[in-house]
């Protein structure tokens, strides 16, 4: 049987993807911006990649799933810290537009992975 690696998913380099994108946007954000709004939105955006790669490395369904379940979360969490740091003016509409269209790609790819999990307790 042929294991496929964390490394391999698709879902988790697109995390990675993610996680670079929204440090980009952090490192922009003035010093003031980064120590409140900015610190929420580079750990909820870090988040999604590092529930993948912990609900990847369990060993029973309901663990797995439980996991990604939270990167899902986190997702939505970015999803929200993005849109203020665009209502606020800290970005400006096109980084808002790429960086969401990004996570909405993440979004529904990370919904097929979950729903590709299966339910049985060995897997």
């Amino acid at each position: 049987m042929h294991e496929k690696s964390l490394g391999n998913l698709k879902v988790y380099q697109n995390a990675l993807e993610l996680s670079e994108l929204g440090w980009e946007i952090y490192l922009r954000l003035s010093q003031e911006v980064k120590f409140g709004m900015g610190n929420q939105f580079i750990r909820s955006v870090d988040s999604i990649g590092a529930n993948i790669a912990e609900g990847y490395g369990r060993f029973h369904y309901r663990d797995k799933v439980k996991f990604y379940y939270n990167a899902r979360g986190s997702l939505w969490e970015s999803k929200h810290w993005v849109l203020l740091l665009f209502k606020r003016d800290f970005i400006d509409k096109e980084t808002f537009e790429y960086f969401l269209s990004h996570l909405n790609r993440a979004g529904k790819q990370l919904n097929r992975f979950i729903a590709s999990t299966g339910g049985s307790n060995d897997q």
